[in-house]
């Protein structure tokens, strides 16, 4: 199963993301895909156990992602100052991938329905979502929508 991580400015998010997926799920493999260079190391540091940086990595490796994991604004162009380009916003919307998605208005995307929460919380949330896809995944279930 390909899971990716895709992050961008210092990489905190996406470090958080990693890590609690390795604390419920050690053996599960992750990618981490990073704008730039300091968010692909904060979550290699993190556990991830592969890296890359760049549009062309993350385009590349949306193509064949099974499940992708970020904030709201990988899915918004020009989102995190900038750092989702055009390409990168199209890459993961048009792919095939489960996605989840963390929603966080720092990038100027309000989801209705979704109150304030902790943050840990919505990374908690996250990752046991991903562990149900991997874990159905892996019975042969297709996860309801």
């Amino acid at each position: 199963m390909k899971i990716l991580v895709i992050d961008g400015q210092g990489g905190g998010m996406g470090r958080s993301i990693v890590s609690a997926l390795k604390q419920r799920m050690p053996d599960v493999s992750l990618l981490a895909l990073g704008t730039n260079a300091q968010a692909t190391a904060a979550m290699l540091k993190a556990g991830a156990d592969q890296g890359a940086t760049g549009e062309s990595a993350i385009r590349y490796q949306c193509k064949t992602a099974d499940i992708i994991l970020g904030v709201t604004g990988i899915l918004h162009a020009n989102a995190m100052l900038g750092e989702i380009s055009p390409a990168i916003a199209m890459a993961v919307s048009l792919s095939e991938a489960k996605k989840v998605l963390i929603p966080l208005e720092r990038c100027g995307l309000y989801v209705a329905g979704v109150g304030k929460q902790p943050m840990d919380a919505l990374i908690r949330e996250a990752a046991r979502m991903v562990e149900s896809l991997v874990v159905n995944a892996e019975n042969g279930q297709c996860p309801k929508e």
